[in-house]
């Protein structure tokens, strides 16, 4: 087994190399030309928060409803999705919200709002290789599903899930096969999403599984047992368990890295460790908040760590595997997307 060494990030305020000495500048500016921008969801400020990557510097704020959370983006990054959860947490009692928010990329603003109910607490979300939009209602355990989610005024579809409190979901990416998490059924279900007739397979990884990954390949799915501190690797299509190794803390999110490695945030240790596919570690580092969520450059080898408690985003070279930039954001960054500099 690889040794697991532990670097511990910088301090706050560090920004690449050449990056304006200010991060924490929550004044709106015009777009620096050529440069990447991060936008995150800030739960806690419950809006969508744009950030020019370079000087760590608020471009715009699009705000939302009370609480969103999960958020995805269309190929052409014209649209960003946003589930309404509603509520701060899973644990956090009420029916939270019932609706999407479509957020126009070019013009940082709400573009519209798709009711869901009688759907509500949406949270996990997903887009497919053709552009269909997924969104997981928690509360009522159904996944719906739009075919053109830039225009539908509505699902298009619903497909039961069979678990309990279903929470995120992984996707293929032409979208035939979806991997849903029920923290109270503690199980992972393989679902239809385009195909309700097709009963869910269902399988229990260890207690409180929230987040998966598939491998490259899309014939392994990577489970995060939380309350079991595991990850469980399970067979994509007859969810049969291939093999599942104890992990320190709590594996709250799982991602798949390119070489056969998966990217694990540990929220007890606050920590981001790299695993290989026989879940051996292969390098761990040590971050100053508690990372939440994690999104990756298209281009480049860099990550984007979102981190509660300091309210920061972390920039991680995945190469180097270190910190290498950080940036101030507004109250509970959670998940993001980067999008890069106009060519």
């Amino acid at each position: 087994m690889t040794r697991r060494t532990v670097i511990k990030a910088g301090g706050a305020g560090v920004l690449a190399s050449g990056a304006a000495a200010s991060a924490t500048s929550a004044t709106a500016a015009p777009r620096a030309r050529g440069a990447d921008v991060l936008a995150v969801v800030e739960k806690g400020a419950h809006a969508v928060g744009f950030y020019d990557t370079a000087s760590g510097r608020r471009l715009e704020t699009v705000p939302l409803a009370d609480y969103p959370h999960e958020m995805v983006v269309d190929a052409g990054r014209r649209f960003a999705y946003v589930g309404h959860y509603g509520v701060r947490m899973s644990s956090t009692p009420g029916a939270g919200g019932a609706a999407v928010f479509v957020i126009d990329l070019a013009g940082r603003s709400l573009a519209r709002t798709i009711d869901t109910r009688p759907f509500n607490r949406i949270h996990g979300m997903g887009i497919d290789r053709h552009d269909r939009l997924y969104a997981l209602s928690e509360e009522k355990a159904v996944l719906l599903g739009f075919d053109a989610p830039a225009t539908d005024p509505a699902p298009e579809r619903a497909v039961p899930t069979g678990g309990v409190k279903t929470h995120l979901f992984t996707l293929t990416r032409d979208g035939e096969r979806a991997y849903v998490t029920g923290l109270l059924s503690h199980t992972v279900s393989l679902v239809r999403p385009h195909d309700a007739a097709v009963a869910p397979i269902l399988m229990t990884p260890g207690r409180l599984p929230e987040s998966s990954c598939l491998s490259r390949d899309e014939k392994t799915l990577f489970v995060g047992a939380r309350k079991s501190s595991s990850l469980v690797a399970v067979d994509a299509h007859t969810m049969k368990v291939r093999r599942a190794k104890k992990v320190p803390g709590d594996p709250l999110r799982l991602y798949a890295l390119g070489g056969d490695r998966l990217l694990v945030t540990d929220i007890v240790g606050k920590t981001l460790t790299e695993y290989d596919y026989d879940l051996r570690p292969v390098r761990s580092l040590g971050l100053d908040g508690t990372p939440s969520a994690v999104s990756f450059h298209p281009d480049k080898a860099l990550a984007y760590v979102s981190q509660l408690g300091t309210d920061r985003i972390a920039v991680v070279d995945l190469d180097r595997f270190t910190v290498v930039g950080d940036f101030g954001t507004r109250l509970e960054p959670d998940s993001s997307v980067l999008l890069p500099a106009a060519s």
